[in-house]
């Protein structure tokens, strides 16, 4: 059919009123008389609660993701250390945290906290006096906590989730010094990431047997006696006392994983 055949007098009907509403048109009827979206931006503050509805919950969450991968790009091979953020200055396990954080800076690798106090301080700091990286990812907490003053580059966190991520996607190897709930709850992320394959060449080491060895002989009494994991899951965890011995599990590992990619 042609254009004119449809109106055989050659007219055309007047192009009527019309809307839009960014790609949308809006005719007749359908047109809304209402501000403009730049003028319901501009023009008034509004109801602030929207800022506390899912839909804004995800873009703050997405933008977690962005700071963060952003930020954590081009840091160095790392190595997260998780430990209680409890530990005292004066306690042998911070001394400890300091010397694994310089271990860690001389082996050629950065170190990664949770970026608070007591062990994960010990850590950063240990790894700063070392002329090391240091890196904490912190979370906001009921309570007030902070970045230590070792960390070189900090990113605070709102969601947990988002600051795991950040944790195994930019470390080599995990670390355990004794620590709490959050130092577990890290812990078996990591072993489950790597026990399905999500993640490959990840090795966990748990600094301590006299803290560690209990959930280690758990894990094997019980755990692997009972069926629920096998020999290999076993494998995933490396108990020590020797900070050397620590290293050199970090090193051999990355060393394989280099060799794969």
């Amino acid at each position: 059919m042609s254009e004119t055949s449809e109106f055989p007098d050659g007219q055309y009907p007047e192009r009527p009123i019309e809307r839009h509403k960014g790609p949308v048109v809006l005719r007749r009827d359908r047109r809304d008389q209402g501000s403009t979206t730049d003028q319901r931006l501009l023009d008034s503050r509004g109801p602030s609660d929207w800022v506390h509805t899912d839909p804004w919950r995800v873009l703050r969450i997405q933008a977690e993701f962005v700071e963060g991968f952003g930020a954590l790009a081009e840091v160095p091979r790392a190595v997260t250390v998780f430990g209680s953020a409890r530990t005292k200055r004066e306690h042998p396990e911070y001394e400890l945290g300091r010397k694994i954080g310089a271990a860690l800076a001389n082996a050629g690798f950065a170190v990664m906290t949770g970026g608070g106090p007591g062990a994960m301080e010990a850590v950063n700091r240990g790894a700063n006096e070392a002329g090391g990286f240091s890196v904490g990812l912190g979370i906001e907490l009921p309570f007030e906590q902070g970045l230590n003053p070792w960390v070189d580059l900090g990113v605070n966190f709102r969601y947990f989730f988002a600051r795991k991520t950040m944790f195994i996607k930019y470390s080599q190897a995990f670390i355990c010094l004794p620590g709490g709930f959050g130092t577990l709850d890290e812990l078996f992320e990591a072993l489950t990431l790597v026990q399905t394959k999500k993640v490959t060449k990840f090795p966990v080491v748990l600094f301590g047997s006299d803290y560690w060895g209990g959930l280690y002989d758990w894990i094997a009494k019980t755990l692997l006696a009972e069926g629920k994991i096998g020999e290999k899951d076993l494998d995933l965890l490396h108990v020590t006392d020797d900070i050397d011995d620590a290293v050199r599990v970090v090193q051999e590992s990355y060393q394989a994983w280099e060799d794969t990619h």
